[in-house]
């Protein structure tokens, strides 16, 4: 029996920053990390791009707005902190044609009202910074960079283990019980008793909320994100990171270019449902897994609404020249020769029973827990502000 004052499930770079924090104010307390896997980072954070983001995306006010902007300003500074390489490369959004014209300049605003460093380029101004972009317009954000998010997980992990903290891999969280003094969680190697609980099990966050209790209307939905490496002949494309204009009505940002911090270029990815939660493969089933994701209604609301986006992406999934073709829309001289696959990502997307697809960061809590129900991107880049938001929603319910 292992008694901890808080339990964080999860050592991704959520339940890391989390961790780290509440080390930080909690200095008395025993805290413990578990996580299911032999090492931390193992999937969304060890999966995504490595971009810091600017926050120009997301609705002026709602999380993914505030703490990206103070997030990616925090991140930096802890980079430069502890010397872990960053490099602040700005991106380019870019209008392919002049329909989408219209929904760039609407973007352009939004960054403007989440009080970012943009400007509004004509497509000659483009191509000064991106010379093979196929572009009409664009958008410079500026403060937008690169970094490798494992590296900053392990660096959240020291620091909190400095701070007195443990961490035990190998726990695969299978019960959940309410006792007097809190909660008693059981794992395939041992039992832990806890006052508190912090769920950030991401692709399993909505599973724990559950065995927790918890009465939520929201279902964990796994999308797979495949990429491809640009041959080392045409990495010279591009320069910084390059995007197209989103859908505005969907939570992915369509397949783009994106310089690595460790050298290279990957291209995507595509947004494709995943039939089991750590759905990295193309063809892949887990039979209780795969009966929860396609018996949800709110999969088949979200469908009907999106189905033609959603056949284009399954397309591009199983034909390369598909894929080919959305790159080339961005840098005409991309051929199908140039991009070599790689392993795939799988994106956590909170989804309720109407079909709408959770936008923000959510979270929920009970008498004695606290639930990350949603942190898909840019979750990464605002893991130090999200961290100290659950530290702090912590001391003022609990403590």
């Amino acid at each position: 029996m292992n008694k901890a004052d808080i339990l964080i499930v999860g050592a991704g770079i959520i339940g890391m920053s989390t961790a780290y924090q509440l080390s930080l104010i909690n200095p008395d307390k025993k805290i413990i990390v578990i996580d299911k896997e032999d090492r931390a980072a193992k999937h969304q954070t060890g999966h995504n791009s490595g971009v810091i983001h600017s926050g120009i995306y997301y609705s002026p006010g709602s999380y993914k707005a505030l703490f990206a902007k103070s997030g990616s300003a925090s991140m930096i500074e802890f980079c430069k902190q502890y010397n872990i390489p960053y490099n602040q490369c700005g991106k380019v959004i870019v209008a392919t044609e002049e329909a989408e014209v219209e929904r760039m300049k609407n973007l352009y605003q939004r960054g403007l009202e989440n009080g970012l460093d943009v400007e509004l380029l004509d497509g000659e101004y483009v191509r000064k910074i991106e010379p093979y972009v196929n572009a009409v317009a664009g958008i410079h954000v500026k403060n937008t960079g690169i970094v490798d998010y494992s590296k900053v997980t392990e660096k959240f992990g020291e620091l909190f283990q400095k701070n007195g903290g443990e961490i035990q891999y190998n726990n695969e969280v299978l019960e959940i019980e309410k006792d007097d003094d809190g909660l008693r969680v059981k794992t395939n190697i041992e039992t832990f008793d806890t006052k508190y609980l912090v769920n950030c099990a991401g692709l399993y966050s909505d599973k724990l909320a559950k065995l927790s209790g918890v009465k939520t209307d929201v279902k964990i939905i796994p999308f797979r994100g495949e990429y491809f490496k640009l041959s080392e002949n045409t990495e010279k494309y591009v320069k910084t990171l390059i995007y197209p204009v989103p859908n505005p009505e969907l939570p992915f940002l369509g397949v783009h270019f994106t310089n690595m911090i460790s050298g290279g270029v990957d291209v995507g990815p595509n947004a494709v449902l995943g039939f089991k939660k750590e759905a990295y493969k193309k063809i892949g089933f887990d039979k209780k897994e795969t009966f929860e994701i396609l018996s949800f209604k709110g999969l088949y609301k979200m469908g009907l609404k999106n189905i033609k986006e959603g056949i284009g992406e399954y397309y591009r999934s199983f034909n390369k020249q598909a894929f080919v073709k959305a790159a080339k829309k961005l840098i005409p001289l991309i051929e199908a020769s140039d991009l070599t696959p790689m392993e795939a990502g799988v994106r956590a997307q909170a989804m309720k029973e109407d079909g709408s697809m959770v936008d923000d960061f959510y979270f929920e809590e009970t008498s004695n827990s606290i639930h990350v129900l949603n942190a898909p991107s840019p979750a990464a880049t605002c893991s130090i502000e999200i961290g100290k938001e659950i530290a702090k929603r912590f001391n003022e319910r609990f403590l």
